[in-house]
């Protein structure tokens, strides 16, 4: 295998921007920023989000789900309920636009 074919594997500093927590990890990222952590120097990458700071980890958001997902879904696009005579209006009306739209029937012609 090439030596030159793989990047550099080396220890990162990795520091949670909004809660400050740091942590080493092994990583090929070459950050230029360097930084002291428990008494040895390493580059520093800083990250948005880590389990410090993840609601997930943390707990201090929890989704509260009521009611079920299919509940949601059933009530949100459930069928409403067309009038009794409005219905009964339409489907006359369309029976009679079925009948209009049919072609006359040819009557048979014996030679």
């Amino acid at each position: 295998m090439k030596k030159s074919g793989h990047p550099e594997y080396q220890q990162v500093l990795f520091v949670d921007s909004s809660t400050g927590h740091k942590f080493v990890c092994g990583s090929t990222l070459k950050p230029q920023a360097k930084e002291t952590f428990q008494g040895k120097e390493y580059p520093v990458t800083r990250v948005s989000t880590s389990s410090s700071s993840h609601p997930f980890f943390t707990g201090s958001k929890q989704l509260v789900d009521a009611e079920g997902r299919v509940d949601k879904f059933k009530k949100r696009y459930a069928a409403k309920p067309v009038p009794q005579e409005s219905a009964k209006d339409e489907s006359n009306k369309e029976q009679a636009k079925a009948v209009a739209k049919k072609p006359a029937a040819k009557k048979a012609v014996k030679k």
